[in-house]
C-alpha cells in the first residue's frame, strides 16, 4: 500500500497498530515478588519499566541508567536548528517513580552474570550488584568508527542527543556564506534510518533562511542509495534543496581527521571542511555487546520475547537488538519501535511469572515524521506482524515477523499539517514512555 494512504489515515492506522501491541491478552498478577532489572532509560527501557509495573502486579522493577534524565533523539535535528530548546526533548524518570513505582538507580551497567542472575552496576558511590529474575537491555547503539583520528569533541556525531546536539548546534550557528557542512550516513542498519536525511534538510533550510549564500550540505551516504523515504527526500535534495544539498551514495568512510576536519571516503574526499559531522557505523550498545552478536554487530532476539537463545531470562529491546524479518526487511532500530518492542517484552514477562506462554498475536510499529524545512514535514510508518512463513512453494516453514508496508509521504504530502501533526505524535510517545 506504499504512497497510496494520506496522512490522516496514516496516522489513524499508526496509532491502532500500537495500541495492538499495547494489549496484554492474559496477563495474571504474580503471587510472589519478582525482580525485573532494565538497564537504558530510553523509550525501550522506560516503556517496559513502566508497562512491566502496570501490569504485572507487584512486581519490582528497577530501571538503571547512566544520566539522570532522558534526551530524545526524536526532535533533535530541531535543537540543532534552533527551533526548539533542549528542554523540549529532555524527559525526566520523575513519573515512572511517582505513577509506577519504579525504582531508578543512576549509574552504568558494567558486567552480566548470567547464571547468577546478577547485573553489577557502577555508580557514583561504587559498585553495586543487582539480583533480578529477568533481565532487559535497552542501551541504545555504540559507534564502530573508521580509521584516523576521530575526535567527537571536534567533529560531533549528534547521534546520542544531548552535549553532541549543542556542539553541532553551535558549529552550524557559526557557519557563514560559502562554508561547507559535511556529514555521513552510516552503512545501515543504523539508530532512525530516516534521521541523516532529515539532518541535510534541515540544516539546509537553515542555512537558506539564515542568507549563507553559497553554503553547501555534502552528504556522504555509506549505502548505495537513500536507504528511507526515498521519494520525499530524493524531492527535497533535487527540488526543495537543490543546490545546497550534494547527495553522494557508496561513500564508505576510509578515514578521518577531526583535526583539520577532513573525511576520505570511497567516493569524494573533502578536506577543511566547516563542519563534518561525522556518524560513524553503529553496533550493540557496551552492554549488550557482551552477548552473542550477529554479523552486523547486534543481537538477535526471539521477537515474542526479545529473549536470547542462551539466555532466556535475559531480553534486550530497541536499537541493540536485531529482529530479522521472515522477508529479509530487517525491523528497524527506531524510538517508536523501541516503545513497541517494550510492551511485547513487557507482556511476555509478566506471563512468564505465571506460567504462561508467550502471546503469538503480535505486532510491531514503527511510525515516524521527519521535517524538510522549519514549516514542513514527511512521514513514514512500517508495521511488522507474526505469523506463518512461507516457502517457494507456498507451504509453511515456521514462524516469524513480516513487514507490512503501511505507507509514505509522497512529495505532495510534505506539508504543514504533517509538521504540526509531528509535535502530536512525539508528544504521545513521550507521555506513553514517561507519563
Amino acid at each position: 500500500m506504499k504512497n497510496t494512504l494520506n496522512r490522516r489515515q496514516f496516522l489513524k492506522l499508526a496509532s491502532a497498530m500500537t495500541a495492538l501491541a499495547a494489549v496484554p491478552r492474559a496477563v495474571g498478577a504474580a503471587t510472589t515478588a519478582p525482580r525485573v532489572v532494565v538497564v537504558g532509560g530510553g523509550f525501550g527501557g522506560a516503556t517496559l519499566a513502566k508497562y512491566v509495573r502496570m501490569w504485572g502486579g507487584n512486581v519490582q522493577v528497577t530501571l538503571v541508567d547512566a544520566n539522570p534524565n532522558h534526551v530524545s533523539c526524536i526532535l533533535s535535528n530541531l535543537v540543532v536548528t534552533g527551533a526548539l530548546p533542549m528542554s523540549r526533548i529532555t524527559l525526566a524518570f520523575d513519573s515512572l517513580k511517582a505513577n509506577h513505582g519504579v525504582t531508578v538507580m543512576q549509574g552504568r551497567a558494567v558486567a552480566i552474570d548470567g547464571p547468577g542472575n546478577m547485573l553489577t552496576v557502577s555508580t557514583s558511590s561504587g559498585n553495586k550488584v543487582l539480583p533480578y529474575d529477568h533481565l532487559v537491555l535497552s542501551p541504545g547503539i555504540d559507534f564502530v568508527p573508521a580509521a584516523g583520528n576521530w575526535n567527537p569533541n571536534l567533529t560531533p556525531h549528534a547521534w546520542q542527543a544531548g552535549p553532541q546536539t549543542t556542539l553541532l548546534k553551535n558549529q552550524l550557528a557559526a557557519m557563514r556564506s560559502n562554508d561547507t557542512f559535511v556529514m555521513t550516513v552510516p552503512k545501515a542498519p543504523y539508530r532512525c534510518p530516516p534521521g541523516p536525511y532529515e539532518r541535510a534538510c534541515v540544516v539546509a533550510d537553515y542555512l537558506k533562511r539564515k542568507g549563507r549564500t553559497g553554503a553547501k550540505v555534502i552528504v556522504l551516504d555509506a549505502n548505495a542509495s537513500i536507504t528511507a523515504e526515498p521519494e520525499a527526500f530524493g524531492h527535497a535534495f533535487n527540488v526543495t534543496h537543490a543546490g545546497v544539498i550534494q547527495y553522494v551514495p557508496n561513500a564508505t568512510v576510509l578515514s578521518v581527521d577531526s583535526s583539520t576536519r577532513s573525511i576520505v571516503t570511497s567516493a569524494k574526499t573533502v578536506n577543511n571542511a566547516k563542519v563534518l559531522n561525522y556518524i560513524p557505523n553503529q553496533r550493540a550498545g557496551a552492554i549488550a555487546a557482551t552477548l552473542p552478536l550477529n554479523s552486523t554487530g547486534f543481537v538477535a532476539v526471539d521477537p515474542l520475547t526479545y529473549g536470547i537463545a542462551s539466555y532466556p531470562n535475559i531480553h534486550v529491546i530497541g536499537d541493540s537488538c536485531a529482529v530479522p524479518s521472515s522477508d529479509g526487511k530487517a525491523v528497524p532500530k527506531s524510538g517508536h519501535m523501541a516503545n513497541s518492542e517494550a510492551k511485547i517484552c513487557a507482556d511476555a514477562i509478566v506471563r512468564s511469572f505465571t506460567g504462561e506462554a508467550p502471546d503469538e498475536d503480535i505486532a510491531t510499529s514503527s511510525a515516524c515524521f521527519s521535517p524538510i524545512t522549519n514549516k514542513t514535514s514527511s512521514w513514514l510508518s512500517t508495521n511488522f506482524i507474526y505469523g506463518d512463513i512461507f516457502d517457494a512453494s507456498g507451504n509453511v516453514k515456521g514462524k516469524g515477523m513480516h513487514r507490512v508496508d503501511v505507507g509514505e509521504a509522497a512529495a505532495d504530502m510534505v506539508d504543514g499539517d504533517s509538521y504540526q501533526d509531528m509535535f502530536i505524535w512525539a508528544d504521545s510517545m513521550f507521555a506513553d514512555s514517561y507519563i
